[in-house]
């Protein structure tokens, strides 16, 4: 690595590290006075409160990760113009391009590193955060109560009476599915997910054939092993939380994984669902969310690399202006995808196109 990467990296590295920190802190804090009677009323200790917020920081890096990238961008950049040094760099015949790549490397360094926490570890700390502050609140609040839903995939209907997403336990479940002339209708005292199948304990097997005959075979035995029932936990957990959100929570910002979509679409194939478009649009949004990082670096460049001795703090308000502009696209792209006004692709990628088009046409400017 040549001297003058180490020189931008570590003019670079200093300010982010600030802003990631200090976005985490005002966040925390403005998070904890607005909900400091929830945890009164659950009890919470200082360090349950402290884990909640420790398990909430996956999530929270989704948002800030990028807006402290490009504030950290237009910070160094303005303050290497402030001092004449990019006017130096270039003179020394050193382009712009050749300057942008340490940014352009740490910018898909992050957005990779983003992809990975918002992917695999983001959902399961916001689960278990969610769990532990339901748990304070009332006994038992991690059974969800009379659930039913119906797996496309096998032509299966369920009713669960309770269920444990945490476990994977049930408590009087019913599943109902037909095979060529034969219905089935299966009942159990309660069920358990081992070795990649469910277990029902306690089962009764009604078998009608034909699958108008009032008048079923009976299979009743302690325990029955469901191999032709589908439906995992993964798939499970994940239709709750899609049958949970309605379409003004997604328009507002990202709120499943790649593999929570998946799961879901196993479960649905056809996806012949009222909420395909808000599943198409979160699914894109997360596909097109890495990017933003290298995005913040086109748009970045141009502005901070303008020649002149400006105050730094001239590249903070522009910072505030872009951001600004952005979330009230990405909100207003979400919004149009998840209500099928405009296809899901170019509602989650809208923003990112515009703002990296306006960013090279602006790098061409630049003398």
């Amino acid at each position: 690595m040549r001297l003058l990467d180490r020189y931008l990296l570590r003019e670079l590295f200093a300010p982010l590290f600030y802003c990631l920190v200090g976005f985490q802190i005002f966040w925390t804090a403005f998070d904890l006075f607005s909900r400091m009677d929830v945890y009164q009323n659950a009890k919470m200790s200082s360090g349950e409160i402290a884990r909640y917020y420790l398990l909430q920081t996956p999530e929270l890096l989704a948002t800030v990760l990028p807006i402290a990238l490009l504030l950290a961008l237009l910070y160094a950049l303005t303050n290497h113009a402030r001092h004449n040094e990019l006017v130096a760099m270039r003179a020394a015949g050193v382009s712009l391009a050749r300057l942008s790549v340490p940014y352009f490397v740490v910018a898909a360094l992050l957005g990779g590193g983003l992809f990975l926490v918002t992917e695999f570890i983001a959902p399961k700390a916001t689960a278990e955060a969610t769990r532990m502050v339901a748990a304070k609140e009332e006994t038992n609040s991690q059974w969800l109560m009379n659930l039913d839903f119906r797996d496309d995939s096998k032509n299966q209907v369920w009713h669960i009476k309770r269920y444990n997403p945490a476990t994977g336990e049930m408590d009087q479940p019913a599943v109902e599915w037909r095979e060529r002339d034969v219905r089935y209708e299966l009942f159990a005292a309660r069920a358990e997910w081992k070795k990649s199948t469910w277990v029902f304990y306690d089962a009764q097997l009604q078998i009608f054939r034909p699958p108008s005959n009032d008048l079923p075979q009976l299979l009743s035995t302690n325990v029955w092993t469901g191999q032709l029932v589908g439906g995992s936990p993964a798939q499970l957990r994940a239709e709750i939380k899609v049958s949970q959100m309605d379409k003004i929570m997604a328009a507002k910002r990202l709120r499943l994984s790649l593999s929570e979509i998946m799961e879901y679409r196993k479960l649905h194939p056809g996806m012949k669902t009222d909420r395909a478009a808000l599943l198409m649009t979160q699914f894109h949004g997360r596909l097109a969310q890495p990017f933003t990082c290298l995005v913040v670096v086109l748009v970045a460049l141009p502005f901070g690399a303008m020649g002149g001795r400006r105050n730094v703090y001239a590249g903070v308000a522009g910072s505030v202006g872009i951001c600004f502009f952005y979330f009230v696209l990405l909100r207003w792209g979400l919004a149009l995808g998840t209500a099928d006004h405009i296809p899901a692709v170019l509602a989650a990628w809208l923003p990112n196109l515009i703002f990296a088009s306006t960013g090279i046409v602006l790098m061409r400017k630049v003398p």
